[in-house]
């Protein structure tokens, strides 16, 4: 059984999107990250929880603790939606092979179209592809 598509169902099912999944070694911790536009409120978070674990019960899904939360200011960009949802936003990106010796940018997010992230870094435009990328994050601003 497929754990994550499970909970994205239910997930979606609510009303949010999942942003985030993570489970510790063997699975007795799992994380689920929600979000939804309003932004997420602890009683959404006590919803999904109830709402999983009912779920869980019912599919046989074992595990120890499940924490449910929001992704926070700093939210992790995974999906090509995410890109596009956050353009004009600051971001960092690490990328899975350097581009000219550089794998870490940081910058605005100038756009997101035919699989290519576009990024305005303090030395200019850099474009790359969506599959180059290993890890990218919003970075708030205060």
């Amino acid at each position: 059984m497929d754990v994550e598509r499970l909970i994205e169902q239910v997930v979606t099912g609510l009303g949010f999107e999942l942003v985030d999944f993570e489970t510790s070694p063997k699975a007795r911790l799992l994380r689920v990250f929600i979000d939804i536009e309003r932004g997420v409120t602890v009683d959404d978070c006590a919803t999904v929880s109830n709402q999983l674990t009912r779920v869980f019960e019912v599919e046989n899904v074992d595990y120890d603790r499940l924490e449910v939360s929001s992704p926070g200011l700093d939210r992790p960009l995974k999906k090509p939606a995410d890109f596009e949802r956050f353009v004009g936003s600051d971001v960092q990106v690490r990328l899975r092979m350097p581009i000219g010796n550089q794998r870490n940018f940081a910058g605005v997010l100038e756009g997101f179209a035919d699989g290519v992230v576009r990024l305005n870094t303090e030395k200019g435009e850099v474009s790359f592809p969506f599959d180059e990328v290993e890890k990218a994050r919003l970075v708030p601003r205060f």
